[in-house]
């Protein structure tokens, strides 16, 4: 295994902390947010960089990390969950296992946060409260709190932020996610910060992307009980209950 122990570990949300049981809806949300993702970036490329560069700058260039400061209106975000009628838990489902993960990164004082594309308000938030998800992190970025949505790392650097911590060059950071973006944002905020940020796929998409990147196989974890029984063996829980056991 060459997975190094997370120290930090942030979560995706729809389709990878949460599962849609009409997967058609995903696909609608991922499909509008990839489009609006494209057409900002070539409308600042054509208008505010007069067609210079490439469309999307490196992840490193600092006015590209600067960019866009005015906060987006999401006006296709917001009307699709205007006209969703149904609440949250006929919507979405936790992913199976994820509880128990969630449980044993707490049990061993690992800070977790949750970075989303999805709106927080009317949606993310709901769904938090509703299945009881809130206490497991540290804190939530969503798609209104952020300039610039996945591929861009912006999220995960300011999730990081708003967790009052300082990720030393030591740090290992797990992003998990279930899409090409999720891997991409991961990468590109390893670039940013001295510390490591590992992309974990924990879906087909994500898995590809994981390939693609040469990462290798170890990232890519497509059960939370596959994942649930590596990070026992990560932080000792094996040996720890042996020796209760004995005791």
């Amino acid at each position: 295994m060459s997975l190094k122990k997370p120290t930090i570990v942030i979560f995706d949300m729809d389709g990878t902390a949460v599962r849609h049981i009409n997967p058609r809806l995903l696909h609608v949300l991922e499909f509008f947010d990839s489009l609006a993702y494209k057409i900002s970036k070539i409308f600042a490329w054509a208008f505010k960089r007069k067609g210079k560069g490439a469309i999307v700058p490196e992840w490193h260039d600092p006015e590209w990390l600067n960019s866009d400061k005015k906060k987006p209106r999401l006006l296709v975000h917001r009307a699709i969950h205007k006209f969703r009628r149904k609440p949250v838990e006929q919507i979405v489902q936790p992913c199976l296992g994820l509880y128990d993960v969630l449980e044993l990164l707490k049990e061993n004082n690992i800070p977790l946060a949750l970075v989303s594309n999805g709106l927080g308000k009317g949606y993310g938030h709901d769904i938090l409260q509703k299945f009881e998800l809130e206490k497991y992190f540290k804190t939530t970025v969503f798609r209104e709190d952020i300039t610039n949505s996945k591929p861009h790392p912006q999220g995960i650097l300011l999730a990081l932020k708003l967790m009052k911590l300082e990720p030393k060059a030591d740090d290992v950071i797990w992003y998990l996610g279930d899409r090409h973006k999720d891997v991409i944002a991961a990468l590109a905020a390893d670039k940013i910060i001295d510390s490591k940020i590992v992309p974990i796929a924990v879906a087909f998409n994500a898995a590809v992307a994981v390939m693609e990147k040469n990462l290798g196989s170890d990232n890519i974890i497509m059960s939370y009980h596959d994942m649930y029984d590596q990070l026992r063996v990560m932080f000792g829980s094996e040996l720890k209950i042996s020796v209760k056991a004995t005791a």
